[in-house]
C-alpha cells in the first residue's frame, strides 16, 4: 500500500497559485536546481505559470521523504523570492500537514528538532552541517531510518569539518567515523587520554568525555547495521521506533554541540597551544 501524502493536495495548490506571480525562468529554475523535471503532460491549469508548476508538481512522489525534502526546498526558494506577506491560507494549509514557516522562511516540522547550535556561525562555511541538521528535522518523527542516517552524518561532518578549520588533514575515502572522532577530540583536547588540566581533565569531565565518544561511535553503529539510511539492508528493519531516531540524534547532537562549543571558545585549552 503506498504511503500517505506528506504534503496535501490543498497545500501543494497554495503553492501553484503562488507561482502564479513568479517568471517561468525562475519557476523552472527552483525545480531544476532540485533535480525535478516536468512531465510534458497537459493539465487544466488556467495561467501558463500555473500550469507550468504543475508540471513539476505532478512529478514529485509526494509520499517519498526523499523527493518530498527536495520539494519543499523548491517551495522555500519561491517564499525567499516572494516580498509581500505570506498568505495566510498558505500557512493553515501547510500547518495542517504538519509543517510550519520560520522567520528565515524555511519549512520545518511544526513539532521540531533539536536546533543547530549557535556555534555553528563561528565556522567558514558551515552550510554542509546546517544541511544535516535540516535533514534531522524533515525526518523526525516519522522516518527514523532517514534521522539516524543524518545523526551519522551530522558527526561525520562536525569531525571534518572541524579539522579542516583547524588545518588537519582529511581522506575523504578512507578515514572511518571512529578515527575522526578521536582526532577531533584530541585536536581540541577533548579526548579523555588527553584532556588539559582544569575541569576538562577532571575524572568526572573524563568520564563523560568517554561516554560522549562511545555514544557518537553508537550511532554510526546503529546506522550501518541497517537503521539508518546510507545502506541498501536487503528488508527494512524490524521494531525501530521513533524513540530511537530521537535517542540518536540527541547523542549526535550533544557531541557536535561540545565539538563546536569548544572550538568556538577562545578560552578552552587547545587555545593556549597556537601559534601567536
Amino acid at each position: 500500500m503506498p504511503g500517505r501524502d506528506l504534503i496535501s493536495r490543498a497545500t501543494r495548490r497554495a503553492f501553484r497559485d503562488l507561482a502564479a506571480g513568479f517568471l517561468l525562468r525562475d519557476i523552472d529554475g527552483a525545480w531544476q536546481d532540485e533535480g525535478f523535471a516536468p512531465t510534458g503532460e497537459p493539465d487544466q491549469e488556467q495561467g501558463e505559470r500555473r500550469s507550468r508548476f504543475k508540471e513539476y508538481e505532478d512529478s514529485v512522489l509526494w509520499a517519498d521523504h526523499d523527493h518530498v525534502t527536495r520539494a519543499l526546498r523548491v517551495f522555500e526558494t519561491m517564499l525567499s523570492g516572494f516580498e509581500e506577506e505570506l498568505p495566510v491560507l498558505l500557512r493553515a494549509k501547510l500547518e495542517r500537514d504538519g509543517w510550519t514557516i520560520t522567520e528565515q522562511r524555511r519549512i520545518v516540522p511544526v513539532q521540531g528538532s533539536p536546533a543547530a547550535p549557535a556555534s555553528l556561525a563561528h565556522l567558514t562555511d558551515p552550510s554542509v552541517i546546517l544541511e544535516h541538521f535540516d535533514r534531522i528535522a524533515r525526518s523526525l518523527p516519522d522516518h527514523p531510518r532517514e534521522a539516524i542516517g543524518a545523526a551519522k552524518e551530522l558527526i561525520e561532518s562536525t569531525a571534518k569539518v572541524v579539522l579542516v578549520e583547524l588545518g588537519e588533514p582529511v581522506d575523504e575515502r578512507n578515514d572511518d567515523l571512529p578515527g575522526l572522532i578521536s582526532r577531533a577530540q584530541r585536536a581540541l583536547h577533548l579526548h579523555p587520554a588527553s584532556a588539559a588540566p582544569g575541569p576538562d581533565g577532571s575524572d568526572a569531565v573524563k568520564k563523560i568525555l568517554g561516554g560522549l565518544t562511545s555514544a557518537a561511535v553508537g550511532v554510526a553503529e546503529l546506522r550501518n547495521r541497517g537503521y539508518g539510511t546510507g545502506h541498501g539492508p536487503a528488508q527494512a528493519p524490524v521494531g525501530l521506533r521513533p524513540r530511537h531516531a530521537y535517542l540518536a540524534v540527541g547523542a549526535a547532537r550533544t557531541w557536535c554541540q561540545l565539538i563546536l562549543d569548544t572550538l568556538a571558545d577562545p578560552e578552552a585549552p587547545w587555545q593556549r597551544g597556537k601559534q601567536p
